[in-house]
């Protein structure tokens, strides 16, 4: 099945603040000893979110006001860290599409690419700005334009950077290579058949 192009995401937002959110914070790897990555989402922030005896701290995502949010806005360095992709995915089977930051971890960013999942780049003010305005108001309906590199909310707009080699390949629908490698199946095999060497 042919990948969707990512123009844009749109959805409600929610500020976790902090800079340098590692993946041990985004995933603790005690939950990470699934075969696959299905009710990942539950154990998201787990440890900043439960006390030891499971109970909920006070913390942005337990709050009901944010309950359908989608789109995650947070510091520098988001997803630094170890390399695991449960990161990712523990978000994106929390239900986030998209995150807004000020920086982020190099692989955490690749690892979001291949899902689908937008990570923008905004500057601190743009940031304070954003976050102020979901903050007054959680229903507001924030929008990822990724092919004209900005945030809009409200009557506001803010600029984005999203890296050309991710922004290209939402905007050309060519953001996950198993995806790509899947689509031609049949042409791989063509080529394995013409080849002297193997045996069918």
């Amino acid at each position: 099945m042919a990948l969707e192009k990512i123009t844009s995401v749109t959805g409600k937002a929610v500020y976790v603040a902090g800079s340098d959110i590692d993946t041990d914070r985004i995933i603790p790897a005690r939950f990470m000893k699934c075969v696959t990555f299905d009710g990942l989402g539950e154990y998201l922030f787990y440890d900043v979110r439960h006390h030891e005896d499971g109970s909920l701290k006070d913390h942005p995502l337990n709050e009901e006001r944010y309950a359908d949010a989608s789109i995650l806005i947070s510091g520098i360095n988001f997803g630094c860290g170890s390399s695991r992709e449960h990161a990712p995915q523990a978000l994106s089977k929390a239900g986030f599409k998209a995150v807004i930051a000020q920086s982020f971890a190099e692989i955490f960013f690749g690892n979001c690419a291949t899902l689908g999942m937008p990570c923008a780049i905004a500057s601190a003010e743009d940031i304070q700005v954003l976050a102020s305005a979901v903050e007054a108001d959680p229903s507001l309906d924030v929008t990822i334009d990724v092919e004209n590199s900005s945030v809009n909310f409200g009557d506001k707009t803010i600029a984005v950077t999203i890296p050309s080699t991710a922004r290209d390949a939402f905007l050309s629908a060519r953001w996950d290579p198993i995806g790509e490698l899947m689509e031609g199946a049949d042409q791989i095999e063509e080529t394995v058949s013409a080849l002297a060497y193997i045996e069918s």
